[in-house]
């Protein structure tokens, strides 16, 4: 049986453009691609970033929810660490109450209050760092996020997103909180909540990490599906799909452990094709790295123009090695290693190019080639 395939959208603006086109071209990608035979189409949350106008999922889910019929919708993912438990029930129940059975609810912690150490990350044979795993596939150096996570930009979205005063509540708390209200069995002093719409939703509930840490152990520990992230985090795939399937513990959802995993692709007709779309990726990644925000992505020749310096492209080094760029055979090629090296059930997609209908060319011709498989 083919492994399903997925998409993971960021709402992406492209340089001279507007997020109402982006808007529009989202929802356009989301037909095309419950036409091709994408299994789920999830949305990413941002903020304040210039180049993305991915900022609320259910928003979008909504939106994109009317101008489609049979594709699985969801949140890659709904950020936690400024949010509670009840809005984001409430909110997916209100999609669940339109759209019954069709949502896909995943959690990210998103710098919620960490976890406590008393559950470190499991050792593991397949740790590696710079090298290849066994069949071929890349694991690159670890990025350390710690400078971007001390930009102003960062304080200034915490700032904006919390109430004063605020504290993110303890994250795999939230996730048992999210659990209870959505199986109707949530009580505190004795008091019951019932949440309408949204006890009784049918839901599937996904938990999103990028390390071994406390959203890889809190999915396993619940039986609930994991999706890890090569395309963010690739340095430490592996170790989060290990840590998630050492804490598993079956479930009434799943008597398995149940694992997706992302990668950015470019699919062209070819690989120099390929390559001149993905020319700004390394620019939007720059962009990113150092904490100013998702600029808007750029045309081949503004992202040629930049003047790299030799710190740039090492800031940007393991996200670019680890795109897979080509025609649909040789990106195929590279799925089938990731998905083999991580042992996924299934495999999420996210492409972004300057022009919106290249992109849909790109999930047009994976889609294809995938089905041949």
């Amino acid at each position: 049986m083919t492994t399903p395939l997925g998409v993971l959208d960021l709402v992406p603006i492209s340089s001279g453009s507007t997020a109402r086109a982006a808007l529009r071209n989202s929802i356009d990608l989301a037909q095309h691609a419950e036409r091709l035979g994408y299994t789920r189409y999830w949305f990413a949350e941002h903020h304040l970033n210039p180049g993305v106008a991915g900022t609320s999922p259910a928003v979008l889910l909504a939106l994109t929810a009317a101008e489609t019929t049979t594709i699985r919708l969801g949140s890659g993912a709904v950020q936690m660490g400024h949010r509670t438990a009840l809005a984001t029930v409430e909110e997916f129940g209100l999609l669940d109450a339109v759209h019954p059975g069709r949502f896909d609810l995943g959690l990210g912690r998103s710098s919620g209050k960490p976890r406590d150490a008393s559950s470190p990350v499991p050792a593991t044979a397949r740790t590696l760092s710079n090298a290849r795993t066994s069949n071929g596939l890349l694991i690159p150096a670890h990025f350390d996020p710690r400078p971007l996570l001390k930009s102003p930009r960062f304080a200034l979205q915490k700032a904006l997103l919390q109430l004063p005063g605020a504290e993110s509540q303890n994250y795999t708390e939230q996730v048992d909180d999210i659990l209870a209200l959505i199986a109707d069995t949530y009580s505190a002093d004795g008091e019951v909540a019932h949440v309408v719409p949204g006890a009784g939703a049918d839901l599937q509930i996904w938990i999103l990490g990028s390390s071994g840490g406390e959203s890889a152990v809190a999915a396993g520990r619940r039986g609930l599906r994991f999706a890890t992230n090569y395309h963010v985090a690739p340095a430490s795939v592996l170790e989060a799909a290990d840590a998630y399937r050492a804490a598993f513990r079956p479930s009434a959802e799943l008597d398995r452990p149940y694992v997706a995993v992302s990668a950015d692709v470019v699919v062209a007709q070819d690989e120099p094709t390929a390559r001149e779309l993905a020319t700004g990726y390394g620019l939007w990644v720059r962009s990113i790295r150092t904490g100013e925000g998702a600029i808007a992505f750029p045309t081949h020749d503004e992202a040629r123009a930049h003047n790299w310096t030799d710190a740039e492209r090492e800031l940007v080094a393991d996200r670019v090695d680890t795109q897979f760029v080509g025609s649909a055979t040789q990106v195929a090629d590279q799925l089938q290693l990731l998905r083999d090296a991580i042992e996924a059930d299934e495999l999420i997609v996210t492409t972004i190019t300057h022009d919106h209908r290249d992109r849909v060319r790109s999930y047009q011709l994976l889609a294809e080639e995938w089905a041949r498989r």
